[in-house]
C-alpha cells in the first residue's frame, strides 16, 4: 500500500509539472509608470495561473530583447510575451521562434513582421489614442487658436507613431490649432522635462504655447514640472492632454495641473495568457489583435478617486 500511495504521488507530480507553462517576457525596460505596472501585473497574472515566468528586462534596447528572445528558444519555453521597443527588425528573430514551434504573443505595443510569425497582439487602438486626445482638444479650444506642443514616445516606436497620427487626424482640418514643436522625450518623465523646457525657451517663456500633447503621462509630468519653474500654470496657461492614465497624473489633474489624459489598460498579460491557454490546449486560432478598451478621463472624473484606485497596482 505504501508503495501504490508512493507511486500516484510521483504520478500526479508529473501530472502537475506537465500542466506548468513555462514562458518568457521579454520587457522593454521601466522607463514609465505604466511600464512598470504592466511587469507587475504580468507577473501577478503569471503566479495565479500557475506560469514559470522568465523575465527579461532589456533597458530599452532592441539587441537585449533579441538576445533574450534567442535565449528563451534555447531554454524550450513554451511560449514568450513580447513588448516590442520598436516595430522594426524583428523577422529573423520571430522566423526563429516560430522554427522552434514557440507561439509569441505582442504585448502593447505591434511589429512590421509578418503577422504570421506571432501568434496574435495585445494592445490598445494607439491610433484611436491618440484621436481621442486630439479630440479633446478640439472641443476644448472651440473654434480659438491654439499653437500646440508634442512630446513624442521613442523614435520608431509603434505608440510614438500612431500616437502622432491619430491626434494629427483628430486635429485635420482646424486650422486653428497647429502643432508647432514635436520632439521625442522618448517616454520619460526626465526627458520630458527637459525637451519641455526648450520648447518655453523657443515659444517667447511658453506664452506662445496653448497646449501640450504629450504621447505618455511620464513625459507630461516631468514636462509639468518645467511649466511651473518657467512661471506659469499648467493646466491652465498650458493645456496637458497625455495617454496611459498613471496615478501621478490623476494626483496632477486633481490639482488642477493637467487636464486630460487616455487611458492604456497595463493588464495585457490576462487576455494573452487567455489566447495562449486557449492555443495550446484546443488548437484555437486568436484574433491576429485583441483590443483592449481605451477611455478618455478629465478633471470631472474624480481624479483624486482615480488616484486611490490606481496606486497599489503597481505603478
Amino acid at each position: 500500500m505504501k508503495s501504490l500511495m508512493m507511486t500516484v504521488a510521483v504520478l500526479a507530480l508529473g501530472a502537475t509539472a506537465s500542466m506548468a507553462q513555462t514562458v518568457g517576457f521579454s520587457q522593454i525596460g521601466s522607463e514609465s509608470g505604466w511600464r512598470a505596472a504592466e511587469t507587475t501585473l504580468t507577473k501577478q497574472q503569471a503566479e495565479e495561473r500557475g506560469i514559470d515566468l522568465k523575465f527579461s528586462d532589456a533597458q530599452q534596447k532592441q539587441e537585449n530583447q533579441i538576445a533574450a528572445i534567442r535565449s528563451f528558444i534555447a531554454q524550450g519555453v513554451d511560449a514568450i510575451l513580447l513588448a516590442p521597443v520598436v516595430a522594426t527588425g524583428w523577422d529573423s528573430v520571430l522566423q526563429e521562434a516560430h522554427e522552434a514551434e514557440i507561439p509569441v504573443v505582442l504585448l502593447d505595443r505591434s511589429v512590421d513582421s509578418d503577422k504570421a510569425l506571432y501568434l496574435t497582439a495585445v494592445g490598445s487602438d494607439l491610433v484611436h489614442e491618440g484621436a481621442v486626445a486630439g479630440q479633446w482638444l478640439v472641443d476644448t479650444v472651440a473654434g480659438n487658436d491654439c499653437r500646440v506642443v508634442e512630446l513624442q514616445g521613442t523614435t520608431g516606436s509603434s505608440p510614438a507613431i500612431d500616437r502622432k497620427a491619430g491626434f494629427e487626424s483628430a486635429i485635420e482640418g482646424h486650422d486653428n490649432i497647429e502643432i508647432v514643436r514635436s520632439q521625442t522625450g522618448d517616454f520619460t518623465r526626465a526627458q520630458g522635462k527637459e525637451v519641455m523646457e526648450s520648447f518655453l525657451q523657443a515659444e517667447n517663456g511658453g506664452k506662445d504655447i496653448c497646449a501640450l500633447y504629450a504621447h505618455n503621462d511620464d513625459m507630461a509630468v516631468g514636462a509639468i514640472q518645467a511649466i511651473k519653474e518657467a512661471g506659469l500654470k499648467p493646466g491652465e496657461d498650458i493645456l496637458v492632454v497625455s495617454i496611459d492614465a498613471v496615478p501621478d497624473i490623476f494626483q496632477a489633474m486633481a490639482a488642477g495641473e493637467a487636464n486630460a489624459t487616455v487611458e492604456l489598460t497595463p493588464n495585457m498579460a490576462g487576455p494573452a495568457f487567455d489566447a495562449l491557454k486557449a492555443y495550446m490546449e484546443d488548437g484555437a486560432e486568436p484574433a491576429k489583435f485583441i483590443q483592449t478598451e481605451s477611455k478618455l478621463y478629465t478633471q470631472a472624473d474624480d481624479p483624486a478617486g482615480e488616484y486611490e484606485r490606481r496606486k497599489d497596482l503597481g505603478y
